[in-house]
């Protein structure tokens, strides 16, 4: 009866190792920008005037200009503008900005048809 334990451990393996599967799929690597990642979202925190991307939920977002309360990203590939405090699609993506201050642009990103 020694195998009952074993199959116990490897069925709680998986729940394990889900958060690390979370980190993985928000890398925190990218030009002038952080990342917060949970299992469907990420809040990136851009740094304004220089070159700042990130590589999130598979693919890169960029921060292309602040141009008063609207923010341009580039979402896989597609430019999108977002008013700060609200939300757009891009490549099935919800992208909202959550603030713009003189030093730092903060962008939730959520996958997947919004989650």
């Amino acid at each position: 009866m020694t195998s009952f334990p074993v199959r116990r451990k490897l069925a709680v393996l998986p729940f394990v190792l889900l958060p690390l599967g979370a980190v993985a799929a928000c890398s925190g690597e990218g030009n002038n920008a952080t990342t917060d990642c949970g299992v469907n979202s990420c809040t990136v925190t851009f740094d304004r005037g220089v070159d700042a991307n990130a590589s999130i939920l598979g693919i890169k977002a960029e921060l292309v200009k602040v141009q008063g309360q609207m923010v341009t990203l580039k979402i896989a590939g597609q430019t999108v503008t977002v008013p700060v405090g609200e939300g757009e699609q891009a490549e099935g993506f919800d992208v909202s900005v959550q603030s713009v201050t003189k030093d730092k642009v903060v962008v939730k990103i959520s996958g997947g048809g919004g989650g």
